[in-house]
């Protein structure tokens, strides 16, 4: 306990060197900032622990078209769906659109147990116009972990 003779000091003293001192708001944005950022590392560390549990993370798919090069007319594309280790995903539903190469509607297959799909097209060029492409986006199989996010090879159409 105190003796009250040892301290000289009024309650307006104190209350005036507590007005005065500024070293609490000096420190208060340092660990403001420190708590940010270890806020955030931890964060980012349990989404990765989220992200690698098997039954929420989900496989990308490509398509892989052959040709990827072909001229206006009617002819067939063989579309490959692959995932990232190269296996190739069967019961996948293709879908080739005009890009700036047209055609007529929509063009879709599905990929047999090979993993391949045949599409059957008919692109066209517009008057003046030397190439296009034609965009393939893949519908993976209903209750996989498969999605088809990114963009995937689009096929160039050029005129002969």
């Amino acid at each position: 306990m105190l003796d009250s003779k040892s301290d000289t000091s009024t309650p307006e003293t104190h209350a005036g060197s507590f007005l005065a001192d500024r070293r609490a708001i000096e420190g208060l944005p340092v660990r403001l900032v420190i708590a940010l950022v270890v806020g955030v590392a931890s964060l980012s560390v349990m989404m990765g622990m989220i992200g690698d549990i098997d039954g929420l993370s989900s496989t990308e798919v490509d398509a892989q078209p052959q040709p990827e090069v072909t001229s206006p007319g009617s002819q067939t594309l063989d579309v490959a769906v692959v995932d990232p280790d190269g296996n190739r995903v069967s019961d996948a539903t293709v879908i080739v659109r005009g890009g700036s190469a047209r055609l007529d509607g929509l063009a879709t297959a599905k990929s047999g147990e090979d993993g391949i799909a045949s599409v059957e097209v008919s692109p066209e060029l517009g008057p003046n116009q030397l190439d296009g492409t034609l965009s393939i986006d893949v519908k993976p199989p209903a209750g996989s972990d498969f999605v088809d996010e990114r963009g995937n090879t689009e096929v160039l159409v050029v005129s002969e």
